[in-house]
C-alpha cells in the first residue's frame, strides 16, 4: 500500500455535503483515509469571480498506482456531479493527489507533486494540519517549511474535519 494525500475542494452546491460524499466515495473504493484536516473556507485561486471553496486534504492508503488512482478520482468528481468548464473555475467537487508517497510522476495527464502545490495556501494549510514535517522530493522542504513562504491571508478555519 502506497501513502498518498489528495486535496479536496468544493465551491457549489452544498460544499460541505459535497466533501461529505467524495469522502464516502473515497472509502467505496477501497481507499483507507488514514488522517483528515481540519475544513477551510478560502478565497479563489487563479479566477476570483467566483463563490469561495471548503477546502481539506486527506491522508491515504491506497493499492492503486497513480494512474488508476487518477482515474478513480476523475470517476467519484463524476458522481458528485462536476462538470466539466474551465480551467480553474466554479466546480461541485475537485479531487487531486497532491504526493503519491515519495514519487515523483511526470506523465502527460498526471504531474506528482501537484505542480502548483507550493504557491497554495488552500492546500498547504489543511496539509500541515496532517503532516506538517512531510519533505517534498522534488524539493526537500517540509510542508511547514512550504507553508511559511505563501500568504495565508484568506485561508480560514471552519471546523475540525468532517
Amino acid at each position: 500500500m502506497e501513502d498518498v494525500f489528495i486535496g479536496l475542494g468544493s465551491n457549489l452546491g452544498n460544499r460541505r455535503e459535497n466533501l461529505r460524499y467524495a469522502l464516502t466515495e473515497l472509502k467505496k473504493q477501497g481507499i483507507q483515509i488514514a488522517k483528515v484536516s481540519a475544513v477551510y473556507e478560502t478565497e479563489p485561486w487563479g479566477v476570483k469571480e467566483q463563490p469561495p471553496f471548503l477546502n481539506l486534504v486527506l491522508q491515504c492508503k491506497t493499492v492503486l498506482k497513480p494512474l488508476e488512482l487518477l482515474r478513480c478520482l476523475k470517476e467519484i468528481e463524476r458522481t458528485v456531479g462536476r462538470k466539466e468548464t474551465f480551467r480553474w473555475g466554479p466546480r461541485v467537487i475537485d479531487l487531486d493527489i497532491l504526493y503519491y508517497g515519495k514519487s515523483i510522476i511526470n506523465e502527460p495527464e498526471l504531474v506528482v507533486p501537484h505542480p502548483h502545490l507550493k504557491q497554495r495556501a488552500f492546500v498547504l494549510k489543511p496539509l500541515s494540519d496532517i503532516a506538517p514535517d512531510f519533505k517534498d522530493p522534488v524539493t526537500g522542504l517540509s510542508v511547514a517549511e512550504m507553508l511559511d513562504s505563501v500568504s495565508t491571508d484568506g485561508v480560514i478555519k471552519t471546523e475540525e474535519g468532517l
